[in-house]
C-alpha cells in the first residue's frame, strides 16, 4: 500500500493554491469593498448635510415669516389704535359717522392683517415644497444607482462560495 505524503496528496495542493487565491486577491477585493462603503458613506454624509443645510434655511425663513407676521401685528395693531382714537375724535361731531368710519378701517385693517399672514404662509409653503422638491430630487437620483451597485456587488459577493466550490470539485 503507498502511504501519501501531505505534497503528494492533491486536497493539500488545492487547500495551498485556495489560501495563495485569498492571500494575493483577498486585499484587492478587501480594498475594492472598503472603498465602495466609504465612498457611499461619505455621499450618505453630504446628504444629512445637505438636508440640515435645508432644513436651517427653511427654519430662517420661517423666522422671517414669523417676524413679518408680528410686523403686520404691530402695523394692524397700530392701525387700530389710529381708527380707534380718530374715532373718538369724530364721536363728538358725528357719533354714528365715527362709527361706521371706526368699523370699516377696523374690517380694512382685519383684511390687510389676513392678508399678510396669508402672503407670508403662502410664501413659506411655496419655499419649502421647492426645498423639499429638490431635497427629493437629489436624493433619489442619489439613491437610485448605489442601491443598484450595492445590490449586484451583493449578489455577486453571495455567489462567489457556490463559485469556487465548483471549481475546486
Amino acid at each position: 500500500m503507498h502511504a501519501e505524503t501531505f505534497f503528494t496528496d492533491s486536497r493539500s495542493w488545492v487547500a495551498i493554491a485556495f489560501v495563495i487565491f485569498f492571500v494575493l486577491l483577498g486585499r484587492k477585493i478587501w480594498t475594492v469593498l472598503t472603498a465602495m462603503l466609504d465612498k457611499r458613506a461619505d455621499a450618505i454624509r453630504a446628504e444629512l448635510a445637505e438636508a440640515q443645510r435645508l432644513r436651517h434655511e427653511a427654519e430662517v425663513m420661517l423666522a422671517d415669516a414669523n417676524a413679518r407676521r408680528e410686523v403686520a401685528m404691530t402695523e394692524a395693531q397700530a392701525l387700530l389704535e389710529g381708527a380707534k382714537g380718530e374715532a373718538g375724535r369724530l364721536a363728538a361731531a358725528a357719533e354714528v359717522e365715527a362709527k361706521a368710519a371706526a368699523e370699516r378701517r377696523e374690517r380694512m385693517a382685519m383684511e390687510r392683517i389676513a392678508a399678510a399672514e396669508k402672503a407670508a404662509v403662502d410664501e413659506v409653503r411655496s419655499a419649502a415644497a421647492a426645498i423639499a422638491g429638490t431635497a427629493a430630487e437629489r436624493v433619489i437620483r442619489q439613491e437610485l444607482t448605489p442601491e443598484a451597485d450595492g445590490a449586484l456587488i451583493d449578489h455577486a459577493i453571495g455567489g462567489l462560495p457556490n463559485a469556487l466550490g465548483r471549481r475546486a470539485a
